[in-house]
């Protein structure tokens, strides 16, 4: 059967007011960047003639601009799951304007199959290469294409020059079946293949197909800095330390780590460290230091969702393909992020905290409690299921009015049950089989900012010597200090006691 071929304008005239979308990607890997930009400006003239115009968004993660901020500064944008990283989207969303659902990753395929989120309309795809016979090659993310793929009524795929057709082969393509059916997942080290090497569907699903030359919009972290760099030796040191008390395997094992200045401070520490023998990953995302860590010898095979580096970096991939090929796959985030492949391989978790209580409950996702930042990402399908999880962070924000340390979590993304070790710049508190007094005086002798030691201290005291010391007058007595006057530093426990 012939292609189709159309224009990203023509492609968006199809898509109608209340569909359901599913797009590729996962971060601006591999996500979809004309046909999205169209659909914006078709909203744009919708709401000018007064005709409403919105559609709900399902991705595999994060996007580019080109899709959640396009979407998002039309007001398009009805409904968007699981998880964003755009100022404007999440600008929208905080505003009320667009519902938003926060979910772990593993689980949005199936979410999608058991037909929990509706009907998926349309599946929007960026493919390196399509056939007449219906085989698409999936470019630098791979998030939930197999499943919008099977599910969506019909399908858009944007074809994109930018990636080579030598992609075939990288991926490795499961949709695992659905209860009361599944079976295993047959991996059983990082460097197995299970799946299939193409997505294939019947080529009468594919309404049209449009041309594309464009770079995925990975934008730069920040670089390392002082603090960065102390967080990453003491994870470096840690992990070390847990090897030769012989509570790793002398082989060592898959680490996955967190997107982010921190977790490229990590790896870089954990690649100069002569006691951390070459390692393999078992992850979501694969940054540059991945790359260069793959080039030294120090990582030996990576497997993920998505290749998200620099285009400087994705340009020296390609023209060594032949060397990465042998060393990356990527695969749907249902079996990247997988909890039964995580718990077999012994995944060593490092993923990073927006605010950490006393008792180790992390907050991942929201400022204050109220003001969603990204969302909880797939951080939550390695914590609970890691053979070690470990969360990092600086031990203060905002030049040292905020403490990443509060009595009491504004919001719990990951509880206390799941989360083993929290490192910051300042130490490592080893929290396991410690009770929640322990933990407590673990995580403020080691982990928190000295400005703020003395006043967690006394928060303790104050909250009593029970199993688990807390005062609820005065749990969320920092918040609300800085909400007052801008800096927790200013914290007066009495004046909780007396509002």
């Amino acid at each position: 059967m012939a292609l189709r071929f159309m224009t990203a304008e023509e492609a968006a005239d199809l898509i109608s007011h209340d569909d359901v979308v599913g797009f590729s990607g996962f971060t601006p890997a591999g996500s979809v960047k004309s046909i999205p930009v169209a659909i914006g400006e078709k909203a744009k003239a919708a709401h000018a003639q007064g005709k409403p115009f919105k559609i709900g968004v399902i991705t595999g993660a994060s996007t580019g601009d080109s899709l959640d901020g396009s979407l998002a500064r039309a007001e398009a944008v009805k409904f968007r799951t699981p998880y964003q990283s755009n100022a404007d989207l999440r600008n929208l969303i905080n505003a009320g304007k667009a519902d938003y659902f926060d979910s772990h990753l593993s689980t949005v395929g199936q979410t999608i199959r058991y037909g929990f989120l509706g009907k998926m309309n349309w599946g929007i795809i960026e493919a390196c290469d399509v056939t007449e016979q219906g085989e698409i090659v999936l470019t630098t993310g791979v998030g939930i294409s197999p499943t919008i793929c099977q599910y969506a009524d019909r399908l858009l795929i944007e074809l994109n020059s930018y990636h080579p057709k030598r992609l075939r082969g990288m991926h490795d393509l499961l949709v695992v079946a659905d209860p009361p059916h599944r079976r295993e997942i047959p991996i059983y080290r990082a460097s197995d293949r299970a799946g299939a090497e193409v997505i294939k569907v019947d080529p009468g699903k594919i309404a049209g197909v449009v041309l594309t030359n464009h770079a995925d919009e990975v934008g730069g972290f920040a670089g390392s800095d002082e603090v960065t760099n102390r967080i990453g030796m003491n994870v470096a040191d840690f992990l070390s330390n847990e090897l030769r008390k012989g509570r790793i395997p002398s082989s060592f094992l898959p680490l996955q780590s967190g997107v982010g200045n921190i977790a490229n401070a990590v790896l870089a520490a954990l690649g100069e460290h002569k006691g951390i023998p070459d390692f393999e990953m078992y992850t979501e995302v694969i940054q540059d230091s991945v790359i260069q860590l793959m080039e030294t010898g120090r990582i030996k095979f990576a497997s993920g969702c998505s290749l998200t580096v620099s285009q400087e970096m994705l340009s020296h991939v390609y023209d060594n393909l032949d060397f990465f090929h042998e060393r990356i796959v990527l695969r749907p985030q249902e079996i990247s992020n997988s909890p039964e492949v995580a718990r077999r391989l012994g995944i060593v978790s490092m993923n990073t905290a927006l605010e950490v209580d006393l008792f180790g409950n992390v907050n991942s996702t929201n400022v204050m409690g109220r003001k969603m930042m990204n969302g909880i990402g797939g951080s939550g399908d390695f914590t609970r299921n890691a053979y070690i999880s470990i969360f990092s962070c600086p031990s203060v924000a905002k030049g040292g009015k905020i403490s990443a340390f509060v009595p009491m979590v504004s919001h719990t993304d990951h509880s206390e049950h799941s989360v083993q070790v929290i490192i910051t710049e300042q130490g490592i508190a080893d929290l396991r089989s410690k009770s929640p007094k322990a933990k407590m005086e673990a995580i403020i002798e080691n982990c928190v900012h000295p400005d703020y030691r003395e006043a967690l201290r006394d928060y303790a005291n104050l909250a009593g010597d029970t199993h688990t010391p807390c005062t609820l007058s005065a749990a969320f007595g920092m918040h609300m200090e800085f909400e007052r006057s801008g800096d927790m530093r200013n914290i007066n426990w009495g004046d909780c006691f007396r509002r």
